[in-house]
C-alpha cells in the first residue's frame, strides 16, 4: 500500500510537467497570492502561527509569493473555512479544529478526541511522528484538504456559570461541545449533557441559559471573553489540542512544484513553532485570568475516574471507523 508521503511525492512529480507548460504562458514576474483566514486577532497563537507559516514559505521559495491573511472572522468561522478549502474558493490556508472537518472525513476527529493524550510529552511525540498519516490521507481524499503541519497545544478545560469540581457537580451540566459525534459521546459518558452549538453563538447561549458552559483552551476563553458568562473553570485537562495547518488541495495542485515543496516544509516548521507558542501562552493566559479575578479556577478531584469512564467510548469509536490500530499506536507513544 502506498504511504501518504509517497502519494504526495507522486502527486508533486505529476504536477511538474503541467507546471512547466503553464509557466510558458505566464510572465516570469507573475506574483502568486495565497489567501488565509483566522477567527482571531493578531495576538492569538493561531494568527501568529499562520504569519510564521507565510514567512517560512517566503524564505524557502525563491519566487514571487504574497500572503493575504484576514483576521477577526472577517471571512466567517471555521465551518465556513472548511467549505472554502474544499471548493477552492475564498481562502487557501488556515488552522482548523479536526471536529469541524468531520462532515467530510468522519475519522478526523479521532486526532482531537478528549482524553486521547496522557500528557504534553506524548502529545508532542505523536505530532512529531507520522502516526496520523492515515487520517491525513483520508482528509485529502474525501475533503481535498491537505494537512501541512500541526499546531495546537492549548489544554482544554470545562468552564461554566456555576462551580464544577467533581463528578457529582458535573452531572447534568448542559454544555456546548464541538460538532463531531465523538465529542458528545465522551461528555455524555462522564455525566454532562452535551449540545453542539455554533462557536459564534456560544456566548449568547450561555447568557440566555440554553447551556451552562463549554470546554475550551485559555487563549480562546480570553480572546472571546467567555469568562464574562462562564467564570468557573474546572481543570479537567481533557484535551491537549491538535490544530492542523491546512491547505486547499485545489489550490495546491495549481502551484509550481518548488512552491509546493516550500509549503510542505514551512507547514511542518510552523506547526512546531505554533505548538511551543500555544503551550507557553496557554499557561500564561490562564494565570492572567485567574489573577484578574475573571476566572475562579478549581482542580477536578475525580479526574482519574474520568480517564477510566471514557476509555470504552474511545475504543468503540475507534472500532467503528476501523481505527483500532491507530488508537493503539497513539496510546503506545
Amino acid at each position: 500500500m502506498m504511504t501518504f508521503d509517497k502519494h504526495l511525492k507522486k502527486m508533486l512529480k505529476a504536477t511538474l510537467i503541467g507546471a512547466a507548460i503553464a509557466a510558458l504562458a505566464v510572465p516570469a514576474s507573475a506574483e502568486t497570492t495565497l489567501r488565509g483566514a483566522s477567527m482571531f486577532d493578531g495576538q492569538h497563537a493561531f494568527t501568529k502561527t499562520l504569519v510564521k507559516f507565510g514567512d517560512l514559505v517566503t524564505k524557502y521559495y525563491h519566487g514571487d509569493v504574497k500572503f493575504d491573511l484576514r483576521l477577526n472572522s472577517e471571512l466567517g468561522v471555521e465551518k465556513d473555512y472548511v467549505t472554502y478549502l474544499n471548493q477552492g474558493i475564498a481562502i487557501d490556508y488556515t488552522i482548523l479544529a479536526p471536529s469541524n472537518m468531520a462532515r467530510f472525513a468522519p475519522s478526523i476527529p479521532l486526532m482531537d478526541m478528549p482524553f486521547l493524550f496522557r500528557d504534553q510529552a506524548q502529545w508532542n511525540r505523536v505530532l512529531s511522528s507520522n502516526v496520523f498519516a492515515p487520517l491525513e490521507k483520508e482528509l485529502y481524499k474525501k475533503a481535498d484538504i491537505l494537512i501541512v503541519g500541526y499546531a495546537g497545544g492549548g489544554t482544554r478545560n470545562i468552564i461554566s456559570n456555576r462551580k464544577v469540581s467533581n463528578l457529582k457537580e458535573l452531572a447534568g451540566l448542559k454544555m456546548r461541545v464541538m460538532g463531531a459525534p465523538i465529542q458528545a459521546q465522551v461528555f455524555s459518558a462522564i455525566g454532562a449533557i452535551p449540545s453542539a452549538i455554533a462557536y459564534n453563538e456560544v456566548y449568547n447561549a450561555i447568557q440566555t441559559g440554553v447551556v451552562s458552559g463549554l470546554e475550551n483552551e485559555a487563549s480562546s476563553i480570553q480572546d472571546l471573553k467567555f469568562y464574562e458568562v462562564a467564570p468557573y473553570l474546572a481543570k479537567t485537562e481533557h484535551t491537549i489540542t491538535v490544530r492542523p495547518i491546512v491547505f486547499s488541495g485545489k489550490t495546491f495542485r495549481k502551484l509550481p512544484p518548488k512552491l509546493q515543496a516550500a509549503i510542505m516544509k514551512a507547514g511542518k516548521e510552523a506547526g512546531e513553532y505554533g505548538r511551543k507558542l500555544e503551550t507557553h501562552e496557554d499557561a500564561v493566559k490562564l494565570k492572567q485570568m485567574a489573577d484578574a479575578g475573571e476566572l475562579k479556577v478549581s482542580e477536578f478531584t475525580d479526574r482519574d475516574k474520568l480517564l477510566e469512564m471514557v476509555k470504552p467510548v474511545q475504543d468503540k469509536y475507534a472500532a467503528s471507523i476501523g481505527a483500532t490500530a491507530l488508537l493503539e499506536a497513539i496510546r503506545s507513544k
